[in-house]
Parts: structure tokens; sequence; C-alpha cells
């Protein structure tokens, strides 16, 4: 049975202080929790499920069983589907890669989760974030990214300095910068994408060595950070 302390841990993880704290995060959803057995079950700590779920058998995973008014107490969803994974956070192995997204003071967590799924359809094993980034491991990113989390590394640092201690290129997504259908671009470099609402921080722009933009055609004032996200990343991979 699932117990009141097993209940309180799931609905700490809910924060991000206690997420790091912990070093636990959630995955919530029928799909998203049987995608986690079958790539990581060494990872997990527990599972809670409904009646309705059907995993198979991961005789190293703790499973315990709920109705659905309990489910609900433990989600961040407001209609959980089945099934709640904790799990243990890990950097993921990888190789060194010749492309990298960085991100700078994204905050919104559906736009990060989104451009870690854009960076796994892509095939783009690595994203770098500022600081003010908000937390991969909120449940609205991990729901959003369907599945990255467990393909895409992302790590958190002071970007300057990582810039600064790189020899690829930097393309900095800009109003002003160069239409991006005109500019040949190298398969090795960083796209750098910045804040929803501010853009890329000032102290950054001295890094870029290509500015980039999308030239605009119609009216709108502004592009989402992950759908331009997805169309800069199409135009790289454009000639691979």
């Amino acid at each position: 049975m699932l117990s009141n302390s097993k209940i309180k841990q799931i609905r700490s993880l809910h924060q991000k202080k206690n997420r790091d704290e912990l070093g636990l995060f959630l995955v919530e959803g029928e799909k998203m929790v049987l995608e986690t057995l079958l790539s990581i079950p060494s990872q997990i700590e527990f599972c809670v499920v409904t009646n309705g779920f059907r995993a198979g058998e991961y005789p190293e995973v703790e499973f315990y069983q709920c109705d659905e008014d309990t489910l609900k107490r433990c989600s961040t969803l407001k209609t959980p589907n089945k099934a709640i994974a904790v799990v243990r956070k890990s950097i993921i192995p990888a190789e060194e890669s010749s492309f990298i997204i960085a991100l700078d003071a994204v905050q919104d967590p559906g736009n990060m989760g989104t451009i870690m799924r854009l960076a796994d359809w892509f095939g783009v094993r690595k994203i770098v974030c500022s600081p003010t980034t908000v937390d991969c491991y909120n449940p609205k990113v991990i729901q959003a990214s369907m599945g990255a989390f467990l393909r895409v590394n992302v790590e958190y640092m002071e970007l300057k300095a990582y810039f600064d201690s790189t020899s690829l290129p930097v393309y900095g997504a800009l109003l002003e910068g160069e239409n991006v259908y005109q500019k040949t671009l190298s398969p090795n470099g960083i796209l750098l994408m910045g804040n929803e609402g501010k853009g890329i921080s000032d102290e950054l722009l001295s890094s870029i060595t290509h500015p980039i933009s999308i030239p605009r055609f119609g009216q709108a004032e502004s592009l989402n950070v992950s759908v331009a996200t997805g169309i800069l990343l199409s135009e790289f991979y454009r000639n691979r």
C-alpha cells in the first residue's frame, strides 16, 4: 500500500528546492512512465500506479497500487493518467557534441520541454542553459519534452564563460541578425536562444559570432522561442 510518507515525498517533488535536495524528479502519465521503465529502470525509485496500468516485469522497481483519487493527490496534472514514477536525476552519457543549443533565461516550462523535444528530433544531444533558465526537471518541462529528457543532456552554467572557452561559432537569434535563409550555416556550432520577452542578455551579445534572424513576411510582432528554435534547427540541418 502507498503510505502517507510516500505521498508526502511525491508531493514535495512538485517544488524545485526539494528536487534539488533529494536528487529526484517526477515522470507522469502512462506513456511517459512506460518509456522511462523501458529506458532507465535502474534509476526509478518507485512507481505509483492505478489498477489499469500494465507495465510488464521490472523486478528492480517497486510498484505501489492506489486509487485514482490518491493518484490525483500526488500528481501535478489536473487529469493524471494511471502512473507516476519517482526517478533519480542523472547525467546522460554523451560524446562531446559538435552542435549545441544554448538557452539564456528561457522561463516557460512548455517552451523548455518543447525545445528539448526538438533537440531530440534533430539529434542534438546537448543543451546548455544559463542558471536563470527554468529547471529541466520541472514536471511541466518533463511532460512537454515527451520523453526527450531520456536522451538529451541539459547542463546549467554561466554562458559567458562557456562561450569564452569554446572554439565553436555562436549563432545568436536576434531580430537584427542576418537573414538565416541567405546565410551559409556551419554544421558545427552553438545556437543561442534568448528569453521570451527580453531576448538574449546584453552581456552575451559580444559572444555572438554570427547574429541570425528569421525574416518576417507578415505582421506578427514576434515568434515563440520554441517555434523559432524549430525553424532555425531545420535550417541548420537542411543539408545534412
